[in-house]
């Protein structure tokens, strides 16, 4: 479900102040957020940030691939101010097409080479944030009563043992599942790839519009098996559900969450106050409070112990300039739509 919020932590007299203000003044102190993760750690982002800087946030929660549909939708007339958050690809096509603003900040000397990478890769239109593997889940208790094997590869989502009891994001709408399609493509090749996802597709119970959902349906015992980044599903185990997560034992690929200066925005100065603020460790470091276990960007933020350890998960060498792109994002769409989506189920 989509949700919005608006944080305040002014007092009766600043908003009173900001009532008789001009109408440029009282936006000086807004700035308007797409945010692409979990609410749980969008809140205490949007939070922080206010006590820190006084800036009011206007919060909007959605999936990576929502976010860069409504972009489009209103790129003649933008509603936000900066897209924080949410799979890299979606932030690289949004840049190419020129729907979000060039900005380097003064904090790009503290990050990781990945998130630099990201950054160069994009002309500087979005930067990295936080990285995390692919992979999936499943519930133990569940697989253990169904008398399942225990799935340890992408081969094995496809077997008949699972029919119905596969959960996976819609790649239209989650950057999580077009990571997924990505990854498969590059580590299959496309003509097997798309063999492998439409022999999946019949195990698939439900595509879901969020990455990190068959996370949580693998956690309640809704789904067997859920296909999301590791993170999300270590969330799960974190806080007690019998979920066991998995690296994928022909190797996996891997995200680059990502941020970007949406074009056109009304509040570009506090913009780029959130943008720099959230490249600080300050501000990475409560990601992990929030239960979110990726690594982050900044090499002077900590990595939450629970974070999977990407040195020890065999990572393709995703192309993100590749996969990132309109042309290529758009044409895989589409054709997982004409051909797994639309697939039948028998």
């Amino acid at each position: 479900m989509n949700s919005s919020y608006r944080f305040g932590i002014l007092g009766f007299t600043a908003l009173a102040a900001a009532a008789i203000a001009s109408p440029n003044q009282a936006a000086a102190q807004e700035v308007v957020v797409y945010c692409g993760v979990q609410e749980e750690w969008c809140r205490p982002m949007m939070q922080a940030f206010e006590r820190k800087t006084g800036i009011k946030v206007l919060m909007t929660r959605k999936s990576a691939g929502e976010i860069y549909a409504q972009l489009k939708a209103e790129a003649s007339n933008p509603r936000a101010d900066i897209w924080w958050g949410g799979t890299g690809d979606p932030h690289l096509q949004a840049g190419e097409e020129g729907l979000t603003e060039t900005y380097k900040s003064p904090l790009m000397a503290d990050l990781q080479p990945w998130a630099i990478k990201q950054a160069e890769t994009a002309k500087n239109r979005t930067v990295g944030i936080y990285a995390g593997g692919l992979g999936f889940s499943y519930n133990t208790e569940q697989l253990a009563k169904r008398k399942l094997p225990e799935p340890k590869c992408w081969a094995d989502l496809a077997k008949a043992d699972y029919k119905d009891e596969v959960q996976v994001a819609d790649p239209n709408a989650s950057g999580t599942s077009y990571n997924m399609l990505a990854t498969v493509v590059q580590l299959m090749g496309e003509a097997k790839a798309f063999d492998f996802m439409k022999a999946m597709h019949k195990n698939v119970n439900q595509y879901t519009k969020t990455g990190a959902a068959p996370a949580r349906a693998v956690a309640t015992g809704e789904s067997v098996i859920g296909i999301t980044f590791m993170h999300d599903a270590v969330t799960e185990a974190v806080n007690g559900a019998p979920v066991k997560v998995v690296a994928p034992c022909e190797g996996t690929g891997y995200e680059i969450g990502s941020m970007s200066l949406i074009k056109g925005a009304k509040n570009m100065d506090n913009a780029k106050k959130f943008y720099d603020w959230a490249l600080t460790p300050e501000a990475q470091g409560l990601a992990a409070a929030a239960k979110a276990y990726q690594v982050p960007s900044n090499k002077n933020a900590a990595t939450p112990p629970q974070a999977p350890k990407l040195s020890e998960i065999k990572l393709i060498d995703y192309d993100f300039a590749k996969y990132g792109s309109s042309a290529e994002r758009t044409r895989l769409l589409a054709k997982w739509d004409a051909e797994v989506r639309n697939a039948p189920k028998r």
